[in-house]
């Protein structure tokens, strides 16, 4: 008597783990979005450490060291760099360095002398959430329905974090035109900065054979050009100040440079080629979080429990984006 027979299996290609593959470099992007928050989070501690120099001297000196520290690391491989750009490119670097340097550094140390950093972290803070609907619906990416819930959370996040300090009355400006004067001016930050970043992306994704860290460090020698012309109106005739403040106020312009601008943007600029749209201006949530972190070390306290909540807000809101972008690829039929 024959048994009956065994039922058939599955071809193993239909069980394999690439039948369901997930979006190439997602863990990758998402952790240099994070490195790139983590070393941008210091540009709000800079208004505050170097408060006795203008807006306008803050940003020309931490843009001509990175412009230094580009040209330096360029030089010796100049024309390799540089033989795939052309005019186009240096045009489009020269726009960025200014929207997304130059102009929005000096409108964001304005927003926080005038308005204070809870007003300003306020609206800067809605950045993720423009370029996030933005970048809604493009390529494979989820749709504005679906990002509607991580959207919601960072401006909770966001809202929380102005609130609380508000109310402890923290670094609020006393004169009410002063406060509308650095409410503008963090609007304009929020616009420069969504502009940049929308745009970056796209020539990124426009020109994959440049590396990342090489258009950050052309996006550095533009911005140092910027930076040398506004060098003269800057820092003639201001206040005077003593040695040890210009020493200091030069080392840490530099290290500025070195942190947020060549490290920071290098880890943006792999960020942006690996993620999506939608998904990269959520990873700007991680500068506000580490601007937070830096700012309770350096008033060496702990977070209150609305600040704890805005914090949970914040990275909720990522973790919730990262999710919808991570589903598996739809499969096609055969």
């Amino acid at each position: 008597m024959k048994g009956r027979p065994a039922p058939a299996r599955p071809a193993m290609s239909s069980i394999q783990p690439h039948a369901l593959p997930l979006r190439p470099g997602l863990a990758r992007g998402v952790w240099n979005g994070v490195g790139a928050g983590a070393l941008w989070g210091l540009v709000f501690l800079a208004p505050q450490l170097l408060s006795g120099f203008s807006p306008l001297q803050q940003s020309v000196a931490r843009y001509l060291a990175y412009g230094g520290l580009a040209l330096a690391l360029l030089l010796p491989r100049w024309q390799a760099a540089t033989g795939r750009i052309g005019r186009r490119e240096w045009a489009a670097l020269l726009r960025l360095s200014l929207l997304g340097n130059l102009l929005y550094f000096v409108l964001l140390a304005s927003a926080i002398h005038y308005a204070g950093g809870a007003a300003t972290a306020l609206i800067v803070g809605l950045v993720p959430v423009v370029v996030t609907v933005a970048g809604a619906g493009r390529g494979s990416g989820p749709g504005l329905r679906a990002l509607a819930g991580p959207c919601l959370l960072s401006l909770a996040g966001v809202a929380l974090i102005a609130t609380d300090a508000m109310l402890a009355g923290r670094g609020m400006a006393a004169a009410p035109g002063a406060r509308l004067a650095g409410l503008l001016c963090a609007t304009g930050a929020l616009l420069s900065w969504s502009a940049y970043s929308v745009s970056n992306a796209r020539w990124l994704q426009r020109r994959p054979d440049i590396s990342g860290r090489d258009w950050s460090l052309l996006t550095g020698v533009a911005t140092g050009a910027l930076a040398l012309l506004l060098a003269l109106p800057a820092f003639l005739g201001g206040p005077a100040h003593p040695g040890p403040a210009w020493l200091r106020f030069w080392v840490l312009s530099s290290g500025l440079a070195l942190l947020a601008s060549v490290l920071g943007n290098a880890c943006w600029n792999r960020a942006s080629r690996l993620l999506p749209l939608s998904l990269a201006g959520q990873m700007i949530v991680f500068e506000t979080v580490f601007a937070l972190l830096y700012g309770f070390a350096w008033e060496r306290r702990l977070p209150g429990p609305v600040e704890l909540l805005a914090i949970a807000c914040l990275l909720a809101g990522v973790l919730c984006c990262a999710r919808l972008h991570a589903r598996p690829a739809p499969l096609h039929a055969d």
